[in-house]
């Protein structure tokens, strides 16, 4: 039986931190632009997808929240050399995001600042934001499901969740990608692509609190 003794080297506090606000950030944004948006720019609709709130009065809020994220991601460091090239990668491509925004948005009543189409920056954008997913959901699958001797049984249910998680990411970011072919998600008036992306959101986010131990922590059993 395994058991967990308090560790109080400041290091792995430090990190169990870093995930825990990975998750905070994951989870949060969609609703932070939403609410933002509603009661400082007076937009009381959603956006095409997250990324269209680059356009809007929450534009430096989104930025921050994505290149935040790429910094925690870039500086997290796993239990070997695999999680922190995998880590490092999420965070360059979510910076990526950020630096080279989405197409420009047509929505007369939201937005605030005005961005050329450019084909090369609009498909980097694009690219970054599929790898950012498919990445945090390979994290899910493969990297946080690892442990080191007998498993406890929230080690299994934890499991059990980020497979979920990380199954959910996928999902979602397929959905996106073929939602124009899907009868229901090729209605643009409903903005699939940003309850997708939020749904997305909500699995890795949810993923990392999991790895932060803010949910299903051992309890020694």
């Amino acid at each position: 039986m395994a058991t967990n003794t308090p560790n109080t080297n400041p290091l792995l506090i430090s990190f169990m931190t870093l995930r825990k606000a990975i998750g905070f950030l994951g989870i949060s944004i969609p609703a932070v632009m939403i609410i933002g948006t509603f009661t400082i720019g007076g937009c009381t609709h959603v956006q095409n997808s997250i990324s269209h709130y680059y356009f809007t009065v929450m534009g430096d809020v989104f930025v921050g929240f994505l290149i935040s994220t790429g910094i925690f991601l870039i500086t997290y460091k796993g239990y070997d050399l695999r999680d922190n090239i995998v880590s490092f990668l999420a965070g360059t491509f979510i910076i990526c995001v950020a630096l080279f925004p989405t197409s420009q948005d047509e929505d007369a009543g939201c937005v605030i600042r005005t961005l050329a189409d450019i084909p090369l920056r609009v498909n980097v954008h694009y690219v970054s934001a599929a790898l950012f997913y498919t990445t945090l959901s390979y994290m899910s699958l493969f990297l946080f499901t690892k442990s080191a001797g007998v498993k406890t049984k929230q080690k299994v249910v934890r499991n059990r969740v980020y497979r979920v998680c990380g199954i959910a990411i996928l999902v979602a970011i397929l959905l996106i990608a073929f939602e124009k072919h899907i009868p229901g998600l090729d209605n643009a008036s409903l903005h699939p692509t940003f309850w997708l992306e939020w749904v997305a959101n909500l699995a890795y986010g949810t993923s990392w609190l999991i790895k932060g131990e803010f949910l299903l922590k051992d309890n020694g059993a």
